[in-house]
Parts: structure tokens; sequence; C-alpha cells
């Protein structure tokens, strides 16, 4: 690859790195393409060189934001395969998840708003939904259906539950949600 597409492909990369963080953060709809490419360091005009659209850089966000989980951990020396539902109910359903939504799950940060984005998105999503169940279905118990079918419990309530903590105003009923969700999830391997 020639200096000038590497170049492109950092660049490329940067945005889609700032727009997943930011998305999360603020919402599909709560950052537009111009404070995004400023936030990179970019002018506006250079957006259509990587992007044909808004919504491709809200899809490969959405991928990115998705990925960054499994990244985060191999960072650490940490294989997600090995980990047990427990690790996981630790890791998803913690106050740092809950307050650092620009760095966590864009389920937990953007259901709403992923469901009314354009197919692309949405076809990334359920990708990763379906990658994210199988993932959960390996550490639960029990026959292949009732596997799935606890995993597909399982997400939805951390997903559901992380939203739910960052609603609250109240702590001590934030850190009750994160707790009750993490023990059941906890325990479907049991």
């Amino acid at each position: 690859m020639g200096r000038s597409q590497l170049e492109k492909q950092k660049t490329h990369e940067k945005i889609v790195e700032t727009a997943s963080k930011r998305l999360r953060e603020e919402g599909l709809e709560g950052i537009g393409v111009a404070d995004l490419m400023k936030e990179a360091g970019l002018t506006v005009g250079g957006f259509y060189k990587h992007f044909a659209s808004r919504d491709d850089l809200v899809a490969e966000a959405i991928q990115a934001a998705s990925d960054s989980w499994g990244h985060k951990l191999e960072a650490e020396g940490i294989d997600p395969a090995k980990m047990t539902a427990a690790d996981v109910a630790d890791r998803y359903l913690s106050a740092y998840h809950r307050d650092n939504p620009g760095e966590g799950c864009p389920f937990a940060a953007l259901t709403s708003d992923i469901s009314r984005s354009g197919d692309k998105a949405r076809g990334i999503a359920t990708q990763r939904l379906q990658r994210n169940f199988e993932a959960l279905a390996s550490k639960a118990s029990g026959a292949d259906a009732e596997r799935r079918r606890k995993a597909v419990i399982a997400f939805a309530m951390m997903a559901g539950g992380v939203g739910l903590a960052r609603i609250s105003s109240d702590e001590a009923l934030s850190a009750e949600i994160l707790e009750t969700v993490r023990d059941f999830v906890a325990a479907i391997d049991k």
C-alpha cells in the first residue's frame, strides 16, 4: 500500500473512531458530520473522500463500537472466549461501563437510535447481536436451544440494565440495577 493510501486509511480509521465514541455519548442525531470532522482535526469537505453518506459512517461506527470490547480485552491479555458468564457480567454491568458510554457497548447506549437508523447500520447491528448471543450461549448451560434462550435474555438484560442504570439519578438504585442483573447473568451457566 502506498503512503497516500496508508494515510487515507489512517484518517478513515480516525474518523470512525471519533464517530464511534461520540455517537455513543451523544446519540446518532446528537452530533453532526461537521462537528465530528472538526473533532477528528479534519475539514468537513474531506468527509466525502471517505464515506458516501452519513449513514455509511454510522454503520462503520457501530461496527467499530461493537468490536471495541473484544479488542480492549485482548489488549489486556484476556481471551474473551475463556471468560465465564460471571466474568462477562462483572465487566459489562460495572459502574465504569455505566459512567463511560463513549467507551462501552453501542447497544446499551444506542438501542433506540439504531432501531431508527438505515438498513446498513441495522444490518451490522444485527450481525453483532448474533455474534454476542453466540458468545454468551457458549458460556451457558443446557441444551442448544436453552443456551441460546439464556443468551438472548442475558444480553437483553445487560444492555437494558446498563441503560436503566444510566437513567437513574439515584446512585443506590443505579447500583442495585447493575448488581441484580449481574447476579442473574452470572448464573446462566448453572
